[in-house]
């Protein structure tokens, strides 16, 4: 195992952010990539498992106060749309954590789990103030932050993907936009 410190930064808002990775940084990264994956594939995994998967009655019974409740009635309320829904949500999430767990384009699979958490995050908002950093809310950070670091270059798929040539050039400089989805 390397002893070498990897520093890591940025600026945010004129101020800048420094920090030293510790040595095992590696390995949590991979942990908690795979973590937040198998949380994901395995919450698909059930809702597959027990189909035909209905999400209408989650929808139609959000708080009053949350912001989209009137949003999710409405869309409750919509057989067509309710069908799309159905199957959209657990095809995502068994998508989202096998490339998760796999480290294949995991920022686009983070970016998916963190919105499907958000907008879970928001059907769940009660209004009570206890309840504002609620388990939900934690998934979308850390799907953020599985992204942020480019998980998947950290014994994933990604690193080979990045490296596939592509006319003689590394796919990732061919297609410098891949960078968004590949890490």
């Amino acid at each position: 195992m390397s002893t070498k410190t990897n520093e890591f930064g940025g600026e945010i808002g004129g101020i800048t952010l420094l920090g030293k990775a510790h040595s095992l940084s590696a390995l949590f990264i991979v942990l908690l990539r795979a973590t937040i994956g198998g949380m994901i594939l395995f919450a698909g995994l059930g809702k597959v498992s027990e189909w035909p998967f209905d999400a209408a009655g989650y929808l139609a019974n959000v708080d009053p106060a949350s912001p989209v409740s009137g949003l999710y009635a409405l869309m409750a309320s919509s057989p067509a749309l309710m069908e799309i829904v159905n199957v959209v949500v657990p095809i995502t999430q068994l998508l989202i954590g096998a490339a998760l767990i796999a480290g294949a384009f995991v920022r686009l699979a983070a970016l998916g789990g963190a919105m499907q958490m958000t907008l879970f995050y928001l059907g769940g908002w009660s209004g009570d103030a206890l309840a504002l950093f609620d388990s939900t809310l934690v998934y979308a950070v850390v799907f953020l932050t599985v992204a942020a670091f480019g998980a998947g270059r950290v014994l994933g798929l990604d690193a080979y993907i990045e490296r596939i040539e592509v006319g003689g050039e590394p796919l990732t400089e061919k297609f410098p936009a891949l960078r968004y989805v590949l890490g």
